[in-house]
């Protein structure tokens, strides 16, 4: 029975959205509904229940503030470099290419919390791709949410299990790589989708530029800290895909091509400069939450996209283009991080997985890929995802008598590849789509992807026990 109540609340969440009869807001309310009980029954005996949920959601809110201000930095980013034109990109596939799978994964691996997937669907809009299949392509962008954001969920994970954070990371890299590679198969299917055909040369040279940055991204932990391999593993590509698209011919063309970059070059020093401030002042009201600091993401994003708005001539235009799209999203995402919050705070989401492992028993390791993919799904983040089970797997693979290292690693990949597709995250892209699309229409475009990360992280586990 607690465990029928315990699992009511994704149950609800899920069926709704599958079903279409609630959007992505009034399915995490009905969820929000049935997560009261669930919390109360997996609460120890004793415990205050309306002071857990009054607690957890001031907790809900201090974390959500920190993915909104990310959100809506993002857009206030894209406002003030956005360029009008007199009409759109042609929609080629190395263009598609280039903002889902690069651009969109080098700013998600310079900003972190889904910015990635804000930056690539707006330029695919701009090419005329829209509705499920440009926001299915915008979250492809998501693809290396372990190093997103200068990677604070992988360190937390680390952290958690009390193992080197670069090993870590090592690890997670090679199901990562094989999961990137695989996602260009999944790009080319969404042009089809939308009549774009790409070409068997262009194919392969997709597939070469994907084996290069997933040969930087495992190849760099051997030299390089973590944190920077995301930028450095999509950014040199990226630099060259774009040279080749509009290739400057004379010196007016490439100073025109260095003023288009310099927004994107000073945001990536502002944020490699904040992070490298030691113990920077912040607001930390909670002692076992990551404090909010004045170098955080958000933060600097909001400074930056604000001094490249007050030299346009636009300026307000701009910012109210902005305020008009901030608010369905970000009210999505405050609601689905309350619902992570009540479910891992109260102990239910691990319960199920318990549930889950204990049910499979000598089958139990092939549960870690599995619940890895739900836990982010469920939390929205790598950092949520890592904080509501990377213990619980660690145990797991410990008990199957997997080396240390793995069932973590694992975890920190499907986990954040789950992220990548989570509620909160389908539900922020819907809101900036705003035309009726579903998360459930992008789910069903992206089940490759999602059988993709079950199968090589499984395939992972079997060839590295």
């Amino acid at each position: 029975m607690i465990l029928l109540l315990q699992a009511a609340p994704l149950v609800l969440l899920v069926g709704l959205l599958l079903s279409g009869r609630a959007g992505p807001v009034g399915a995490v309310t009905v969820a929000l509904a049935a997560a009261v009980p669930a919390a109360f029954a997996s609460l120890p005996a004793g415990s205050d229940g309306i002071g857990f949920l009054m607690a957890e959601a001031l907790r809900g809110l201090y974390l959500a503030l920190q993915p909104i201000g990310v959100m809506t930095g993002g857009l206030l980013f894209h406002a003030a470099v956005t360029r009008p034109a007199a009409g759109g990109t042609a929609p080629e596939p190395r263009r598609i290419f280039a903002a889902t799978l690069l651009m969109g994964a080098f700013m998600e691996s310079v900003t972190g919390f889904a910015v990635g997937a804000v930056f690539a669907l707006a330029a695919l809009r701009a090419m005329g791709i829209g509705g499920a299949v440009a926001g299915a392509m915008a979250l492809l962008s998501l693809c290396l949410v372990p190093w997103g954001g200068l990677g604070p969920g992988t360190l937390l994970g680390a952290a958690l299990v009390g193992l080197p954070v670069q090993d870590l990371a090592r690890l997670a890299a090679l199901p990562n790589a094989a999961w990137l590679l695989a996602l260009g198969p999944v790009l080319w299917r969404l042009c089809a989708q939308v009549g774009i055909a790409v070409p068997p040369r262009e194919k392969l040279a997709q597939a070469l530029i994907l084996l290069a940055v997933a040969a930087l991204l495992v190849g760099g932990h051997w030299i390089l800290p973590f944190e920077v391999l995301g930028i450095l593993a999509t950014g040199i590509p990226l630099l060259a895909v774009l040279w080749r698209l509009d290739p400057p011919r004379d010196a007016m063309a490439r100073g025109r091509a260095m003023t288009a970059m310099a927004p994107y070059l000073l945001l990536t020093a502002a944020l490699l400069a904040a992070r490298a401030v030691p113990h920077p002042p912040g607001f930390r009201p909670y002692p076992d939450l990551p404090a909010f600091p004045v170098t955080h993401v958000a933060v600097v994003l909001w400074c930056v996209a604000l001094a490249l708005l007050a030299i346009r001539s636009d300026a307000a235009a701009r910012l109210r283009e902005a305020a008009r799209r901030a608010p369905r999203p970000a009210l999505a995402l405050l609601l689905y991080v309350l619902l992570a919050r009540w479910l891992a705070g109260s102990g239910a989401t691990a319960a199920l997985a318990d549930a889950a492992a204990g049910a499979l028993g000598p089958l139990a390791p092939f549960a870690i890929v599995p619940l890895g993919l739900a836990a982010g799904m469920v939390t929205g983040s790598n950092v949520g995802s890592n904080a509501a089970l990377i213990p619980v797997q660690a145990a797991l693979g410990a008990a199957a008598g997997l080396p240390p290292l793995l069932a973590p690693a694992l975890h920190n990949f499907a986990g954040a590849a789950g992220a990548g597709m989570s509620f909160a995250v389908c539900a922020l892209v819907c809101g900036l789509l705003a035309d009726g699309t579903r998360p459930p229409q992008l789910w069903r475009l992206l089940l490759p992807s999602l059988a993709a990360v079950i199968l090589i992280g499984t395939g992972a586990m079997l060839l590295l026990r």
